[in-house]
């Protein structure tokens, strides 16, 4: 009998392990070669002669500078100018442009048919086209875009795989240093396949009281009969409340929990708090994943202004590149760090990712440090800035592009608001009316709890057209010339 219960725990506990998902970061033992070589997707190709790299990893940052990388013989209109003359320097003079190959091989420890393996990308610049086993597994255009794939059907049942993706940025597609290469993070993901859906959980908490504060949880899920145990923790891991459901709404599952005497989230005072879901299956533990979030209301009023925690709350922030200067467009959170701690003490408490979708490294940081976010997405529609820039991809890709943006940072209390795009010449034009109701429409369709801007240089238009009624906020950008004129 003792032998029959001990197996029964051993049983039990090495079910729930085995259970648990296995995130890998594809960091060390990358190949990289600058170049095109379309049988680097096989996975017998000979790399010998490539570079060990690590990701992330930008190839450009590494130079020689050459300032007819990004020379233009222009008259910027903005600026008044009525002679064309020669620019230079505006993306860095360093060499982004071009075709470059990584591979990797890679192990799936515990692979089985009862797994689920994603691949997952956090931003690849640009044009990206991905490969596992010498088979096209999907493909992302926008640089600056988290996207992933189900590569389960691709792997090896040996264990072996090769994974290649093949990168091109194109001359006149930026109008910054983009960098160049796989410099945000890749991840493999394995799970059972009862699990909860990537960026498939969102937490809010619409009602806020000193007394007490509603958390509500949605999150979808791939399985049946399942159900959902949800356990919330201080930012010291201390339990605060729990509880469980199982009523599914489609392939959503809802609950809400109630947080005592909750500590807000602000700029002056970043309390963060973790919520613990486990989705059950015949009282066996399926998958498991930890969310960190924050307890805030926010609101905006007409003539009154912005509202944070009930209180009017000023805006003192920069517009804020992805880059990281010398060190280039390679994620390192160490430097982002830092980059952020020397604006906090110069009084800056907002952010502003300009003109694209900020790393998931930078938003975890404003969470913890304290600024309010306006995640943006693109600097182009679909009418061009520059030749090769998004508008080529803007019809097929902007919804996924949107979609993705939000789901993977809907729970990041710093993001206050969302931006569907900088100065974009879509602003004229009843084309660019339209394209901007769309893009708002996904954004409410996706997270009805933030509110969208757009960064409008065109104001004078933008105000007798109706682009700028259309907006939740609009995004009044003036010079100081016409600060001065008084218009």
């Amino acid at each position: 009998m003792k032998q029959i219960l001990f197996l029964s725990i051993v049983l039990l506990l090495a079910s729930n392990v085995f259970a648990q998902r296995t995130e890998i970061t594809l960091e060390k033992g990358w190949k990289f070669k600058k170049g095109d070589f379309p049988d680097a997707i096989k996975p017998d190709f000979n790399d010998s002669q490539w570079a060990y790299v690590s990701v992330p990893h930008d190839w450009a940052i590494y130079g020689p500078f050459d300032k007819t990388v990004d020379m233009q013989v222009i008259a910027i209109t903005q600026n008044n100018e009525k002679a064309a003359t020669e620019k230079t320097g505006r993306t860095g003079a360093l060499p982004f442009i071009g075709v470059g190959w990584y591979r990797i091989a890679f192990e799936v420890p515990e692979f089985q048919k009862s797994k689920q393996v994603l691949l997952t990308f956090d931003g690849a610049m640009s044009e990206a086209q991905v490969f596992v086993n010498g088979k096209k597994v999907g493909e992302r255009p926008y640089g600056y875009s988290y996207f992933y794939f189900d590569i389960t059907s691709y792997l090896n049942p040996n264990g072996n795989n090769l994974l290649a993706v093949r990168l091109e940025n194109k001359p006149k597609s930026s109008r910054w240093y983009p960098g160049a290469g796989i410099y945000r993070k890749v991840q493999i993901i394995v799970k059972d396949e009862v699990n909860f859906e990537h960026w498939g959980t969102f937490i809010t908490t619409p009602f806020i009281s000193d007394e007490a504060a509603k958390v509500n949880i949605k999150t979808q899920v791939n399985g049946s009969d399942v159900k959902l145990v949800t356990t919330i923790k201080d930012s010291d891991g201390k339990e605060i409340t729990s509880g469980s459901t199982t009523h599914m709404f489609g392939d959503e599952l809802e609950q809400n929990l109630a947080v005592p005497n909750p500590k807000l989230w602000s700029p002056e005072s970043p309390y963060l708090y973790f919520a613990v879901l486990q989705v059950f299956q015949n009282n066996v533990l399926k998958d498991e994943q930890t969310i960190r979030f924050g307890i805030r209301k926010i609101e905006f009023k007409a003539d009154e202004g912005f509202f944070l925690n009930g209180k009017v709350t000023k805006f003192k922030g920069v517009c804020l590149h992805h880059d990281l200067g010398p060190l280039g467009a390679a994620v390192n959170k160490a430097a982002l760090r830092r980059q952020l701690a020397i604006l906090k003490d110069m009084g800056c408490n907002a952010i502003r990712s300009a003109h694209n979708m900020p790393s998931l490294e930078q938003v975890e940081l404003c969470d913890e440090m304290g600024f309010m976010m306006v995640a943006e997405s693109f600097d182009e529609w679909a009418k061009p800035k520059v030749e090769n820039g998004y508008n080529r991809f803007f019809n097929d890709w902007a919804e996924k592009d949107i979609q993705n943006l939000v789901r993977a940072t809907r729970n990041h209390p710093s993001i206050v608001m969302w931006s569907a795009g900088n100065e974009v010449p879509d602003q004229w034009g009843n084309e660019g009316i339209k394209r901007l109701k769309f893009l708002q429409d996904l954004f409410h369709k996706e997270d009805p709890t933030r509110l969208v801007t757009v960064g409008m240089d065109q104001v004078a238009n933008t105000l007798k057209n109706g682009f700028g009624a259309m907006l939740d906020i609009p995004g009044v950008e003036l010079s100081l010339a016409t600060l001065r004129r008084g218009t």
